[in-house]
Formats: structure tokens, sequence, C-alpha cells
């Protein structure tokens, strides 16, 4: 390492365990220590202490589970590196630092090009692998500022664009990152993953446009929101599935998964089989995509080939829903009513919120309604389709974001839907107040079953409110 770089590596070193002494920046601070010192081009340096390499881990929905599971996976097999819920080079270089291990494995949070500088993690960070969970409309509004989703599609495409070396893992039935793997073929290897099996029926999803030219797919089936098998008059269609689910089935109390792939393992350079079963909790159909995406990951990355069937199946069958991320989607019972609550700030991430809750209730719904932002309109027209599908008998609405008058004009859109809906015009600025309400509105529902989701804050909210309903 050249001089500046070494003296800001141990600075950030020393200086980094104390963040938790102060406000903000967390498990960031060494990272930040280090880039005011030897700048971004300094994270280069760094990223060459791992004799394997890195491998970053992005998308809509599904980030932080994936991540969790492959952290799981290839800790059986090698030391790794690895930070989670991270939108900033602060904490990938916070891994490099305080870690060790020979394998990074780093989520990657991007919304928009400025903020999230994926060319830039790219270049500094030089991953051997790139890995893609799937692409919706998300935050349409970053820093105060539009963010069409155009761009943030290509901001996604920006973390591997420039890639001459390692695998792309993405997942093939979902247009957009089958059309980023697509696109790459030609530079580096591509393993796509998927489900192929008859035992799935259509789950009447979203027809989208297709990303290569435009017009609109033809989907000959559905599994998830937009994901599916499709095919459009340019000739663009779902490629080949190197990873796959062949089969499930479907229990109360576990499901049953064949998966078999056929892919390239990058640590070892050879290509490498496997087919076995797993045996899951019933996780929602969402988890699938996430199961196959570490999998496939797993595979690509492990230097331990011979150990894949065996330690896959170490670590789903003795898996429980703890893996699942503080704050994301659960369903809790208290005292006989489910209250199923979680974030959901897009369309697609709100109808597995919904699919999920779907599997517990058995009466009439109350649905309360967190809302987007101003100029996230299209956000919200999803919302509502998902709340609509639902079905429910009662609907509260409550900002999730800051604005309470956009959240009252969304109101006033669902009360034509709705005529007995209310409102709540609670502040994003007292938390303390709004997470008070929120309990005690779940909490008192005269409804045996209550779906909570929108946006808000990503974890400690929906944390904070569970918590509140199971320990009070």
């Amino acid at each position: 390492m050249s001089i500046k770089v070494s003296i800001a590596k141990l600075i950030a070193k020393v200086g980094g365990p104390f963040s938790k002494f102060g406000p903000g920046s967390g498990k960031s601070f060494a990272g930040i220590l280090f880039t005011k010192i030897a700048g971004v081009d300094g994270v280069l340096e760094l990223s060459k202490d791992l004799d394997i390499g890195s491998v970053i881990l992005t998308g809509t929905n599904g980030k932080t589970t994936t991540t969790t599971l492959l952290v799981k996976l290839l800790s059986t097999d090698t030391q790794i590196r690895s930070s989670f819920e991270s939108n900033t080079i602060n904490a990938i270089a916070s891994a490099f630092i305080q870690q060790d291990g020979d394998l990074g494995v780093f989520e990657y949070g991007i919304r928009n090009i400025k903020y999230g500088v994926p060319d830039t993690v790219q270049r500094v960070v030089d991953p051997i692998g790139v890995v893609y969970t799937t692409i919706s409309q998300e935050h349409t509004q970053v820093a105060g500022v539009k963010n069409p989703f155009e761009d943030y599609y290509k901001a996604k495409r920006l973390l591997s664009q420039a890639m001459t070396r390692g695998v792309i893992v993405t997942n093939a039935d979902d247009p957009r990152t089958a059309l980023i793997g697509l696109d790459k073929e030609k530079d580096v290897t591509i393993n796509y993953y998927g489900i192929e099996s008859e035992g799935i029926e259509d789950l009447n999803g979203e027809d989208i446009a297709c990303p290569k030219c435009g017009e609109l797919l033809t989907y000959s089936k559905h599994f998830l929101n937009h994901r599916g098998i499709y095919e459009c008059s340019c000739g663009f269609k779902r490629p080949k599935l190197n990873v796959k689910l062949t089969d499930i089935e479907l229990g109360q109390d576990s499901w049953k998964l064949t998966i078999d792939g056929d892919l390239f393992n990058y640590t070892l350079s050879k290509n490498v089989k496997f087919n076995f079963e797993i045996t899951v909790p019933p996780f929602g159909f969402h988890n699938i995509y996430n199961t196959l995406a570490s999998i496939a990951a797993y595979a690509t990355f492990t230097p331990k080939v011979e150990n894949i069937e065996s330690t896959v199946k170490g670590v789903f069958n003795s898996l429980d829903m703890s893996f699942i991320p503080p704050g994301r989607f659960e369903v809790v019972d208290i005292g006989g009513k489910f209250v199923g609550l979680g974030q959901g700030d897009n369309g697609d991430a709100a109808r597995i919120n919904a699919m999920f809750m779907n599997q517990y209730v058995d009466g009439p719904l109350e649905f309360i309604y967190t809302t987007p932002e101003e100029d996230e309109e299209e956000i919200f027209e999803d919302h509502f389709e998902v709340v609509k599908s639902m079905n429910p008998a009662h609907v509260i609405v409550v900002p999730g974001r800051k604005s309470i008058d956009k959240a009252r004009e969304y109101y006033e859109i669902m009360k034509k839907e709705y005529p007995d809906a209310e409102f709540y015009p609670l502040s994003y600025d007292e938390m303390d107040v709004r997470i008070e309400k929120l309990t005690e509105l779940a909490r008192n529902s005269s409804y045996d079953y209550v779906i909570m989701t929108g946006c808000g804050e990503e974890q400690a909210m929906w944390e904070r409110i569970k918590r509140k309903l199971i320990d009070d």
C-alpha cells in the first residue's frame, strides 16, 4: 500500500471503534475517516487485501435477506468480510479495514447515480461478482429531487457495466435484471437463476414493458409481480437458467424445494452441477427468490465446491424466521389477533407483504396504510392496487413520509373507494408519537386481521411497533 493509504487505514482502524460513543455514522465511521484522508480512490488499494475478491449484492427487494443467507453459506467455507443495508462506499471501506477474510460480501442499495455512485463503487471495489435480486419502482424522490425510474435502472446497471472479469449472478425471471446479464455476456460469465416448475401456477402478476425495446412483454406465466416467463417481438426473452427451482411441496409447517444447478464457479474456474432437496419454513413465496439468489451466488463463489450440497442443506434445513432482518414484514399473533407489519416502499414489496399476510387471513381485514411522499404518485398507484387486492373491510391512512398534505391527498383518493376510511395526520418529526399511535391502532383494532405497510423508516419504526405489540 502507499504511505498515504497505510496511514489512513491505521487512523481509521484506531478511530473506528469510538464511533459507538457519538451520534450517526455508526458502522461506516472507519470508512468515513479513511476516505477523508486517503480519498475514495484509496479504497481500491484496500480491496486488494482480499485473496478471492468482493461480491456486491443489489436490487430493489430482497437485498438484505439474500445477503444474510449468502453470508451464512459462505462463512462455512471461508472467512469473509461483510456489510449490510449500505448505501455508501464508506460501509464497504469499514469492512475492509475492521474485518478479516479472503472474500467480501457487501449489500449495496442504489437509488440514484449521484448519491449511489455505482460506477465509482465498481471501479474502486473492483468486484469479482455482482448479484441482482429484482428491479422495480422504488423511491422516486431522492434528497428532495424526483428520480425517474430510467435513471434508477441505469444506476443499478452501472454497478456491473464496466466489469471485465468475474461473474454476474442475476434473476432471469425479472426482465430488467435478465437484460443486464444478457448485455454483459460478451465480457463476463453470467449465472442466471429462476423458477422452472410445473407445480407453480400462474400468480396473475404484472405485465411490463420490454426493457430492450419498450413494447409490452408477452408472459406465458407469472411467478411474482413482473417476474415470470416472458418474451418480446424484438427477440428478447427469458435466458436459460443455471440455477432453478424445479419442484415445490407446500406444507403448513414446512416447504420442500428441489434445486437444480449447472453453473460456473469463479474461484476454481470450473463448471459445477448439483441437484438436491431442501426443507425451509413456510416463509413466503418471495423468499424462494432470495433462496435461489443466495444459493446461486454461493455456488458461484465458494472455494469448496464439494461442500455445496451439504452446506446448503445444513443452512436451510435448520433455518428459522430469525433470519429475516429486523423491521422487515412479519406477522405477529397478539392474543389471537394477527397483525402483519413491515416496510413496503414500492409496489413489489407491498404485493409481497400482502401475499405473505394472505396466508393468515380468514376473515374481515383492516388495512393501515402508510403513504409515500410528494412526487411519488406512481408508488401510490401501485400501493392502491395492493390495498384493493386485499379487499379490506376498513382502511386507515397515515403519512409514511414527511408531507402530511400529500398524504391527505392520497387519502382523499382512497376515500372514494372506501368512504369510511380514516386519516390520522401523524407527524414524521414526532416519531415516538407516530409509533405509539400506530401500535394503538393495531392493538385496539376491532378486526382479527390487520396489515400495516407502506412507506416509513426502513427498519426502526416497524421494529419498534412490532416489539411494542409483542412486549406491552
